[in-house]
């Protein structure tokens, strides 16, 4: 990553961010931390509705942060579950649509163990119109 930030310290981020989850209905709280093309890290949490189709999950709550500062690139993601879960199918074209190469910290936020994965392996043909 640029600018002086480790995977720990995103790591660490998306830890806190899972925090702030609001998650009444599942129980499942997410956290995510963003880094971007300038080295700035974005968090987010996932923010559950009673209508289940209106919940957001942490990885866009972060990269939407990121895009609305004007941040187009991203070059790493970390997400913090109990139990070091992978980003659902959404989140993962998400992520795609910003970066086609960047690893993925998936922590879990009870250990603190994490292990790397690349975009394109939780996504190897992501849907693009090119």
């Amino acid at each position: 990553m640029s600018a002086g930030f480790t995977a720990e310290q995103l790591t660490q981020v998306a830890i806190e961010a899972r925090l702030n989850a609001y998650a009444p209905y599942s129980g499942f709280l997410v956290g995510a931390a963003v880094c971007d093309e300038q080295g700035e890290i974005h968090s987010g949490c996932n923010v559950e509705n009673a209508s289940y189709g209106l919940t957001i999950c942490a990885e866009r709550v972060a990269i939407c942060k990121a895009v609305s500062l004007g941040r187009r690139r991203l070059v790493a993601v970390a997400v913090a579950t109990e139990g070091g879960h992978a980003p659902c199918g959404a989140c993962r074209q998400f992520i795609a649509e910003f970066a086609q190469e960047l690893p993925i910290y998936l922590v879990d936020a009870v250990t603190a163990e994490v292990s790397t994965v690349q975009i394109e392996e939780l996504l190897p043909r992501r849907f693009d119109f090119s």
